[in-house]
């Protein structure tokens, strides 16, 4: 038998990739061009400086590569350290793990501090870590911003003060592919060394375009000014063959034109919002989500309020219920795609992601799919209390401030 058509759209909702705004889905439609012309610098230079913005940097260097953000962990690791070198890290979640499961693989020396998923990296633990490390053998520490794996989010301004605190010289790596555009992130202030971005989350485009913002002291590193030996090799992520083609507003290979078109417009949406209110909407719509989940009778995988993610709400379904089933059902009867529960948390938990181009009405079209979801899959909710919590707390709280 034939499939039957289904009527409407799929509402997107896991935490990326995200909706892709019909601007951006214009600005990408775009005819192959010459990527050596005299006129390509004309896009690629304002790129790599208005992108600054989004990471929170003046003084950072932005490098597009066409990638994941799992190439751009690559790449900050493989261009600043050597092979045996010290590095520490926290996990707590899935893409905290994969990012020890790649250091390892590249020859390094990953001090792990495990945490419970759920939480967040610990300050104090990572402060204790490097006063210990007296002949400052770590050479970086390691953070996931946004674990999107358990929907925490860790405090990056209260791991830089650990660092400082211990007077500790290591590089600090930020996981921001699920943070930034969404989430507040400073890197200047905090004085991250490596940001590492992905197109398919804050900036609404599809994914396939990694973006990395480098501190000055990293950049001096990556170029030997230490007078380290026995470098991590790296060809296709290498920062200086990047960095000496995109000087006259080109790129070494072949770049990935319409992610760069969109790219564009992208950034210039997220100027016409304002970044703070590109924050504010976020948040606001978080809380809406937790709200629902409150009104529910159930909990997020984030133990505490002080962890939860403003991208992504991991939700704990009953005991004895299965995620996975009110995920494939809510995708089959509904058209809703929800993010499954990864790794430790697989079958316990399901995720609305409420990260992108989002407001109010498409929020509450993806808490009124998932409870409908979980009464079909037998989870005893009141049908709906998580509609009515969520749309009475937006009422009183605008997406944008005044």
């Amino acid at each position: 038998m034939a499939a039957t058509r289904r009527p409407g759209r799929n509402h997107l909702f896991i935490p990326g990739p995200t909706n892709i705004p019909e601007r951006v889905l214009r600005a990408m439609h775009v005819q192959s061009e010459d990527h050596r012309s005299p006129s390509f610098p004309e896009l690629v230079k304002p790129l790599l400086q208005d992108s600054k913005m989004v990471f929170g940097s003046t003084n950072g260097t932005v490098i597009l590569f066409p990638s994941s953000g799992t190439g751009i962990w690559e790449s900050a690791l493989s261009n600043t350290l050597c092979r045996g070198d010290k590095v520490l890290t926290a996990r707590y979640g899935q893409f905290s793990h994969l990012w020890v499961d790649m250091a390892q693989r590249l020859g390094l020396d990953v001090v792990v501090q495990e945490e419970e998923w759920g939480a967040g990296a610990d300050p104090q633990k990572i402060e204790e870590a490097l006063r210990a490390d007296k002949d400052h053998a770590i050479k970086a520490v390691m953070v996931v911003h946004n674990e999107t794996a358990t929907g925490v989010t860790s405090d990056i301004g209260a791991v830089r003060r650990a660092i400082d605190a211990a007077g500790h010289p290591a590089l600090l790596f930020v996981d921001g592919i699920s943070s930034i555009g969404s989430l507040p992130f400073y890197m200047d202030d905090w004085k991250v060394d490596c940001a590492i971005a992905g197109s398919q989350k804050g900036f609404m485009l599809p994914a396939g375009l990694g973006l990395i913002c480098i501190s000055p002291k990293a950049l001096k590193i990556a170029e030997g000014g230490t007078g380290r030996n026995d470098r991590l090799g790296h060809a296709y992520f290498a920062w200086k063959d990047q960095l000496a083609a995109n000087a006259t507003g080109y790129f070494p290979y072949t770049p990935v034109l319409p992610l760069l078109y969109g790219l564009r417009e992208a950034l210039a949406i997220v100027k016409e919002e304002g970044l703070e209110n590109v924050y504010h909407r976020h948040h606001v719509l978080a809380e809406a989500t937790r709200q629902a989940v409150a009104a529910w009778g159930l909990k997020p995988c984030a133990k505490e309020p002080k962890w939860n993610s403003d991208t992504v709400t991991a939700i704990v379904v009953p005991e004895g219920a299965d995620a996975a089933k009110v995920i494939t059902h809510a995708y089959e009867r509904y058209n809703l795609s929800l993010g499954a529960g990864l790794s430790k948390v697989a079958g316990k938990v399901f995720r609305i992601g409420h990260l992108g181009d989002l407001n109010e009405l498409s929020l509450l079209g993806a808490i009124a799919g998932a409870e409908m979801a979980m009464l079909d899959c037998g989870i005893k909710v009141t049908p709906g209390s998580g509609v009515a919590a969520a749309s009475s707390y937006l009422r009183e709280n605008p997406l944008h401030k005044a």
